[in-house]
């Protein structure tokens, strides 16, 4: 069935089916979207990891889509019915819509007004009456309305009902919204008071708005209602069931108008309600992953040691020392308005020879900044480590979170938070592997969409950056193992335990001594696990299936693997052509050279210094017309929010983005204030000239 689904997914994906194909044989293979994009080029024609992922998303909505039509053969089997044309059409049907239609007629349901007078008998006179010849019609009422009760079910799953419906739909329906009167002063409605008398087309409204207007609905607030003219619906039925212009003919346009009111409009309203907001949720979850892609790919400090303080007013800024490892050496409370908290984070700055400090952006953060710059002021030039202010973001769900005690099963919840905040400016990628993604919150109406979804959405993108950057092997935790290429949490368990059994690696042949890690494992997860040993490749993203012909590389222009490396001129001796065979290409080829010139570095750059104004505090300080330095702190449909160190984010909306370069998380940009809400405390930016 493999070629079959190839030949169905290739048109949808704008994919060749020859590539869709061997996608598909690697998957069903076991293999990885990140190990087939970096590793099997050749293979797919160098689909890159989105690409193969839809693949795999079209492969799986097939083969449920099969597992249904067992279920719908199994439900006619039952009933007897051996229509040849309409297994035929329900085997060659792969469009979920089109399925459930032609099973409508014959899906189990609860008893109707059609069924009760089906068995009053009233079949036969239902269908004379569809024919719309002239006839005597019964003189009792109940009768014809059960017979009308019988025609206007027949409309509703009418498979040319329900599209007719559909496209009157798609092209013209209208979202209204109504406030529910009883609820419109209360003080929690007032967050939704833009939704209260909505009427939009359906098909222009913007995914947050639809979220928005759903949560709003859900909570009681307003009623909703999708509807097309209904006119032109009727217009459009009439086409299809009326034959004639007489007293018959009547009855089945009173029977389509009931249909239409009770039945096909509700069922496909609810549809549209559904794909409505299915495609809302993809887009939601689009730019979350974006956005947890960027904050996930943050550049790292690196190995230093790091003084962090989680910043408070009342409890005061937790305070901890962490090794350039990360591990925790001591903490203490300081008050940002206690002199002598200054003192000692100077002592403690010496006698650690702390060479960063991370500071939460939460509440206090500006005036814990102050505390420390005047900490690092009274020290000699060459004693001053630089100051950070980290993102806070999913702090509070580690610090009490099952990862939290075990790592710190002495400490209590604000201990664990600061050097959650300090890890994150050492390696943030390490850190944030440690949180549910959806908690870290750089998205929008993450609550709202379907979490199943999400949760997908966001575990491939932490797959993705973890197998981007590499892991080394002999220091990562079992955290971030897990999410490494083809091993999961048992296996990324029993390297940690192997490794604090045996010692560190010594080579990526060692790996293949972890229980549970056997070859398949280890082809799908060695090349993105880097360490430290005799063979230089072993630091590289060069997968060891490829050592030999690297080898063999070196050989040709006599000399070695090492020499590669460290030599440009000995890697420009090298022909790749001449090393094209069956198995290995050209994109393969280069993405070797690639890696042999610089072997093991980090794509993310170095982490740098950044600094709120030092006259605006509070949003009261802000003036229209400011031009501040800020932090992106989040990316969403309708615009950019940004940090200017004011506890309050403000917002640059799309429309002053869109003849701009595109933003990204964590950028430091200059800002304009162009109005301050005090009442409402919103702030709208726009981007400074630069």
């Amino acid at each position: 069935m493999e070629q079959n689904f190839a030949h169905i997914i290739s048109p949808i994906v704008a994919i060749s089916e020859k590539q869709v194909a061997a996608t598909l044989a690697l998957l069903d293979e076991g293999a990885t979207i990140p190990f087939i994009a970096r590793y099997r080029k050749e293979k797919t024609g160098s689909l890159d990891e989105v690409q193969i992922a839809d693949i795999q998303t079209q492969y799986e909505r097939l083969q449920e889509l099969a597992k249904r039509k067992e279920t719908i053969f199994a439900r006619l089997d039952e009933l007897g019915n051996d229509d040849a044309e309409l297994r035929k059409r329900i085997t060659d049907c792969w469009d979920a819509t089109e399925l459930e239609d032609l099973y409508l007629p014959y899906k189990p349901h609860r008893k109707t007004r059609a069924d009760i007078a089906i068995e009053k008998g009233l079949l036969p006179l239902a269908e004379e009456i569809l024919k719309q010849r002239p006839m005597r019609l019964p003189d009792d009422e109940e009768q014809l309305q059960g017979a009308r009760d019988i025609i206007a079910q027949r409309i509703s799953e009418d498979e040319r009902s329900r599209n007719a419906i559909r496209r009157e739909f798609t092209y013209s329906a209208v979202l209204t919204t109504k406030v529910v009167k009883d609820k419109q002063d209360t003080p929690e409605a007032q967050h939704y008071r833009d939704y209260f008398a909505v009427r939009t087309p359906l098909k222009h409204i913007a995914s947050h708005r639809l979220l928005a207007i759903r949560r709003a609905e859900a909570e009681g607030f307003i009623r909703v209602d999708i509807s097309p003219d209904q006119e032109k619906a009727l217009d459009k039925l009439a086409n299809l069931w009326l034959r004639s212009d007489n007293d018959v003919s009547y009855q089945v346009e009173l029977a389509m108008e009931d249909s239409y009111k009770r039945l096909l409009k509700p069922s496909i309203e609810t549809e549209f309600a559904a794909l409505s907001k299915q495609k809302a949720d993809e887009e939601a979850i689009r730019i979350f992953a974006s956005n947890l892609r960027e904050l996930l790919l943050a550049s790292p400090l690196g190995q230093k040691r790091v003084l962090a303080l989680d910043p408070g007013f009342r409890t005061g800024c937790k305070t901890v020392v962490l090794t350039e490892h990360g591990d925790l050496i001591a903490h203490t409370v300081v008050f940002v308005h206690n002199t002598s908290s200054t003192d000692t984070l100077q002592e403690w700055i010496k006698k650690y020879k702390i060479e960063a400090i991370a500071i939460g952006n939460g509440t206090a953060s500006r005036e814990a900044e102050q505390m420390a710059n005047a900490a690092i002021n009274g020290l000699p030039e060459g004693q001053r480590p630089q100051v950070f202010v980290v993102s806070e973001a999913g702090a509070s769900v580690y610090s009490a979170g099952p990862i939290a005690r075990e790592e710190f099963p002495d400490q209590d919840v604000t201990v664990r938070g600061a050097v959650s905040i300090g890890r994150r400016l050492i390696d943030p990628l390490a850190e944030l592997v440690k949180i549910e993604p959806k908690s870290i919150g750089v998205g929008q109406y993450q609550h709202d969409v379907d979490q199943t979804k999400l949760r997908n959405g966001l575990q491939q993108t932490v797959e993705s950056v973890v197998n981007y950057v590499g892991v080394d092997v002999n220091t990562a935790s079992r955290h971030l193992l897990t999410y490494v290429s083809g091993l999961g949490p048992q296996v990324a368990q029993n390297i940690v335990d192997y490794r604090a059994q045996h010692g560190a690696f010594g080579s990526r042949k060692d790996l293949l001594q972890v229980p549970k890690l056997g070859a398949k494992t280890y082809e799908q997860a060695a090349g993105f696990l880097r360490l430290r040993g005799d063979n230089p490749l072993d630091n590289s993203a060069v997968h060891p299936e490829r050592y030999a012909l690297v080898e063999r590389m070196a050989k040709d222009i006599n000399c070695t693997v090492s020499d590669l490396i460290h030599d440009e001129q000995k890697r420009q001796q090298i022909k790749i052509e001449r090393y094209v065979n069956d198995e290995v290409g050209l994109p393969t080829l280069k993405d070797i050279m690639h890696e042999l010139a610089q072997p093991g570095r980090d794509p993310r750059g170095q982490a740098e210094e950044f600094h709120f104004d030092d006259h605006v505090h509070t949003i009261e300080d802000l003036q229209v017309g400011m031009v501040l330095p800020g932090v992106v702190t989040n990316l969403c449909a309708f615009g950019a929010f940004v940090d200017l160190g004011v506890h309050r984010d403000g917002l640059v909306h799309i429309s002053q983005l869109r003849n701009h370069k595109p933003l990204a998380l964590q950028q430091h940009v200059m800002v304009c204030v162009e109005e301050v809400d005090m009442a409402r405390q919103r702030i709208n930016l726009r981007l400074a000239e630069q």
